[in-house]
Parts: structure tokens; C-alpha cells; sequence
């Protein structure tokens, strides 16, 4: 760490003690973290809320306890690495840091005023980039970004199919998708959300609350199916995904909004010759390189505004803060990125 910080030995936390509902979010003094020989110290500015804070709060994801929550944030970097060996690569001296540089990562525990992040899945923002748009935008922009190239390559003349569309990561999937050339389906439960989706890149959007998915999208694609289904809405759209999903398609569950998927054979598959992929995106950056590929194209992105973030709402750094947004979020009535003003 940098020998001239002059930091407090406590600093503030949202953190869970226990899991259970929005009660159990408590803002607590904790710690300020000592970074390991391969992390940086963020001064966090604004932190996202993510639908995985649900799950560890809830238990749905166990978590060693007690947990501090949020998944991504953006910040000023207060110091370096201290491996001589990690300062010495051409990985570490690509990135170019400066003290004071402003930075998002992808990091649990990101909702507190400081946190120690490994340097590998930070990235340094563009000029154009303010603090506040990249907070909103690491996980969901990283995570449709390498769904779209990695957990199903989406080619120009593809059908997919985007669940909950009106959503962070629906908007997301809608837009990147819609620029590789797909036609995109959208799913959402009210007008103005489906107005909002076809802003981004939905060609069709069905309203599940008057419509019939699989009629719906049958009758788009005559008879066919999509090519790609992306699914973060989990247990209430999983039978679907099998009657619309064409031959050789491809099924990408990358969230559990309703509930968990339940249990099942991969004969389920067969009928098909489907493939169904649960991609965690941490595991697409997990190398400098993937870092620097995935989030130098989403912040060149935003910058020549070719990417548009929608920030549904900004919450308090508190505990009453963010058990509103946690309510707001599983609510299902959100429309883009929630996130949280911590300094």
C-alpha cells in the first residue's frame, strides 16, 4: 500500500450478520481492509446493486458470515500492488495506473467506503466515463457482453430471446445483441417496459401478462424457435425456454429472479440437441487480458454513447438505503440500474 495514505482504521459497511429478509441489511463499522500483494485499494464513489445480493442476503447463495454485499464498484485507486513481480509485468504496466485514477472493478463487497479489489478485474476509466455511469455498468454490461460472446456467440440473422427486458441486464442483452445483427425478442410485463425495450434494441417485445410466450415467439420465428435464449428470470420461464428454443439452440441461464431452476435430466436436451449454459461471469475475466478485452470494448462503448446505461433509481448509503433498493429490485417493477451514492 501507498505509504502516504492517511486512512481511518474503521470505515463503513452494509453488511448481513445473518440471512433471512431486508431487515437482516445492516450499515456497520467494520475494518478498513489491508489489500493483498495482488489487490488495490479503492476509495469507492458509487457501488451497484446486483440480484446476487438478494440470493447471499436470502441464503438462496450460501456466503461465510458476516458478509459485506455489492458486487462492482467505482472509485479512486489509493494504492498499487505490492508484488514486485505482478508490478513488473506487461499485464500490470498495459494498465497505466496513476494514484487518484479513477477505476470501476468487479469485486464482492463492494458496498463500504473502501474496498481491496484484485487488480486483474479492475479497469481504468475513460475520460468520458463518469464514476457513476461505470458503477452502473460493470456487471450487467460485463456480464451481457460475454454471454453474447462467449456463453452463445450471437451472429448477425439470429433469433434470441431476451427474458425480462426492461431490466439492467435485459437492456443490456437487448442493445449488444440487437448490434451483432440479431433479431431480438424481448419479454416484459407492461407497455412502457416494452416501450423502453424496443429504445434498446428489442425488434419484438411480447407482454407476459397479456401474451402467451411460446405462442408468441413461435409465430415470430414461424415455427423455428430462437437460436439463443438468454434467462435471468430462473424457475417462472424455464419450461418455456424448451418449446421455443429451435433445434441446436442454445439456452443461457444467467439468473434466478423467480426462484431457483429446479432439478432435471439432460435427456431434457435431447429432443433438440440443445445446449444449456450457466455461465458465471467472473469467469470470463479472470485473466488481465480478458479484463483489458471485455471492458476496454463496454467503456469504448459507453463513451461514443453506443451503449446506453438507464439508472432506474440512486439510493442512500444506509442500511434503510439499501433494503429499499434490494425491495425495489425483487419487485420486478425496476427499469435499469440500481445503484448507491457511497462518497
Amino acid at each position: 500500500m501507498a505509504s502516504n495514505l492517511n486512512l481511518p482504521a474503521t470505515m463503513k459497511a452494509i453488511q448481513i450478520q445473518k440471512t433471512g429478509g431486508i431487515d437482516v441489511i445492516e450499515l456497520r463499522d467494520v475494518p478498513v481492509p489491508v489489500p493483498k500483494e495482488n489487490e488495490v485499494l479503492i476509495k469507492v464513489e458509487y457501488a451497484g446493486i446486483n440480484y446476487i445480493d438478494t440470493y447471499f442476503r436470502s441464503g438462496l447463495y450460501p456466503v461465510p458470515l458476516p458478509f459485506t454485499l455489492g458486487q462492482e464498484a467505482s472509485g479512486r485507486l489509493l494504492s498499487f500492488p505490492s508484488s514486485a513481480a505482478i508490478l513488473d509485468s506487461e499485464d500490470y504496466k498495459r494498465r497505466g495506473y496513476a494514484l487518484g485514477d479513477r477505476i470501476a472493478a468487479y469485486s464482492g463487497g463492494s458496498l463500504a467506503e473502501y474496498v481491496a479489489v484484485p487488480w486483474v478485474v479492475t479497469a481504468k476509466l475513460p475520460d468520458a466515463v463518469d464514476s457513476r455511469t461505470a458503477a452502473a455498468v460493470v456487471v450487467g454490461g460485463l456480464t451481457a457482453l460475454t454471454a453474447i460472446r462467449e456463453a452463445y456467440e450471437v451472429k448477425k440473422g439470429d433469433w434470441v430471446l431476451v427474458h425480462a427486458a426492461a431490466g439492467g441486464l435485459g437492456l443490456a442483452l437487448c442493445q449488444l445483441a440487437s448490434q451483432a445483427g440479431a433479431h431480438v425478442i424481448g419479454t416484459t410485463s407492461s407497455p412502457e417496459k416494452a416501450a423502453l425495450a424496443k429504445e434498446n434494441g428489442a425488434e419484438h417485445v411480447i407482454l407476459y401478462t397479456k401474451q402467451n410466450i411460446v405462442d408468441s415467439v413461435l409465430e415470430l420465428t414461424k415455427g423455428e424457435g430462437v437460436h439463443g435464449i438468454f434467462d435471468g428470470v430462473g424457475k417462472d420461464t424455464w419450461e418455456d425456454n424448451f418449446k421455443v428454443a429451435r433445434r441446436k439452440g442454445t439456452i443461457v441461464s444467467i439468473g434466478n429472479a423467480s426462484g431457483a431452476v429446479p432439478p432435471f435430466a439432460p435427456l431434457k436436451l435431447s429432443p433438440k440437441n440443445l445446449k444449456l449454459v450457466r455461465p458465471n461471469m467472473g469467469n470470463y475475466v479472470t485473466t488481465a487480458q480478458e479484463m483489458d478485452t471485455f471492458a476496454g470494448e463496454l467503456f469504448n462503448l459507453v463513451s461514443r454513447g453506443a451503449f446506453k446505461v438507464k439508472i432506474h433509481g440512486e439510493y442512500e448509503f444506509s442500511a434503510e438505503g439499501v433494503q429499499k433498493a434490494q425491495e425495489d429490485i425483487t419487485g420486478r417493477g425496476t427499469t435499469g440500474k440500481l445503484i448507491v451514492k457511497v462518497a
